[in-house]
């Protein structure tokens, strides 16, 4: 993609009416772009008063947190390259999640962990969404399924626990997918109401709180 062509996506996204409550910039980068994109598009974001939700790793993520993002969606492996953390261990993650919080780049992270479910870390509420048994067709899309049903959510100004219901629902639906199809509606649905979501407590601090 030559220069035209980015500069002018992004002004697409600068134009965009009506104003959107989020703008969502996911995926890897195709050659010519430059790696700071996604934190232009954060920056648009920002004057827009849209909230940036960024998908994405190395450059591109980091990139998009120097201009403040509302939330990241990294895997456990992205968010461990992104924080310099070698452990796995939940408090571990949830301090170095914290921390970025507490810098101003980002208010909330969705830390997806695989077969171990996911973590929703944000400076009110800390909450563990466990795995759901799934006996995995394809793992391609689920990612994609969990942001998106999350943003989904959100835009329905639910809450933060609520969208990581719909998130680990979507993302286990996906699993139940062939191939590179994402997750079914109905599936969705269906899984919604086995999702279960914990508060966690960090380290040294009271029992989280959901919003």
């Amino acid at each position: 993609m030559d220069e035209a062509h980015w500069q002018e996506c992004l002004a697409t996204v600068a134009r965009a009416e009506p104003r959107p409550q989020f703008i969502v910039a996911s995926g890897s980068l195709p050659p010519g772009v430059p790696d700071d994109l996604f934190g232009r598009i954060a920056g648009i974001a920002r004057t827009m008063d849209a909230k940036a939700i960024v998908d994405a790793s190395g450059p591109s993520l980091i990139s998009a947190l120097k201009e403040g993002c509302y939330l990241i969606k990294p895997n456990l492996r992205e968010f461990r390259t992104l924080t310099g953390i070698d452990s796995a261990d939940e408090t571990a993650l949830i301090e170095a999640g914290l921390a970025l919080i507490r810098q101003g780049r980002t208010e909330a992270i969705a830390l997806t962990l695989g077969h171990q479910g996911a973590l929703l870390i944000a400076r009110e509420c800390v909450l563990r969404a466990d795995p759901l048994p799934i006996e995995a067709a394809s793992v391609v899309g689920a990612g994609d399924s969990f942001l998106g049903a999350m943003v989904w959510s959100l835009a329905q100004n639910q809450s933060l626990e609520s969208a990581l219901r719909y998130g680990a629902a979507a993302g286990a639906a996906a699993l139940l997918s062939p191939g590179t199809e994402l997750c079914l509606p109905e599936d969705v649905m269906r899984l919604l109401p086995q999702v279960v979501v914990r508060p966690i407590s960090p380290a040294g601090g009271s029992p989280a709180g959901s919003r």
